[in-house]
């Protein structure tokens, strides 16, 4: 499914050639970190940095087991989606406490006196783990989308593509894209909305 060109410049990067490596970089870091910034808009732009740095790590780990059954640029956004979730879930760990040194506001730095750290205007723990658990359920049920589905609203909504270009990349016509699109929404909806109600009528152990 991808296009000549691309799967030549994947097949030198499997041969190792570090130029084919700095030209696939290249050609899809702006749109993996659009895409991040797209599932998670609070996040900054270091997190969008380090994010898409380990998915083009796992990208030159993993290549070997790409097998083209999708668009490569499908491929690597589910791969940082993936560390996306990642990155949020060590995220909360640590706004909860895991991991954290814990100091008391009274502690002094001896050169700079009391360390009272203010509050941050940044969205508190508690918000973005809604954010989070949102993310992981989307996440969730486009993972049980069958695979046409999946790129498709991932091209969309995900890579930022307008139905002309995800037209031009599944090789169809613009207006069966829109209604393809839509039916698939439908679809996705469908099963979101079955896996909240399993969620809400999972009883709290106590």
């Amino acid at each position: 499914m991808n296009n000549p060109a691309e799967t030549e410049l994947i097949d030198r990067c499997r041969r190792g050639e570090a130029a084919a490596w700095d030209q696939l970089f290249d050609l899809h870091y702006a749109a993996t970190a659009r895409f991040v910034f797209q599932l998670a808009p609070d996040f900054k732009r270091e997190d969008v940095e380090e994010i898409c740095q380990d998915a083009f790590m796992a990208v030159i780990k993993r290549l070997e087991s790409f097998r083209g059954q999708s668009q490569f640029q499908t491929w690597l956004f589910c791969i940082a989606a993936n560390k996306a979730r990642d990155y949020r879930e060590r995220q909360n760990a640590a706004k909860r406490g895991g991991g954290a040194v814990t100091l008391s506001l009274h502690a002094t730095d001896p050169e700079m006196g009391p360390a009272i750290d203010p509050p941050g205007s940044d969205p508190g723990p508690d918000t973005q783990l809604i954010k989070a658990e949102r993310l992981a359920m989307v996440g969730h049920a486009l993972q049980q989308l069958e695979l046409p589905c999946r790129e498709m609203i991932e091209l969309r909504y995900f890579g930022d593509l307008s139905y002309e270009e995800i037209g031009l990349t599944l090789r169809l016509n613009p207006k069966t894209v829109s209604s393809r699109l839509s039916r698939c929404l439908d679809r996705l909806a469908a099963v979101a909305r079955g896996l909240l109600a399993r969620e809400n009528s999972t009883p709290y152990s106590v």
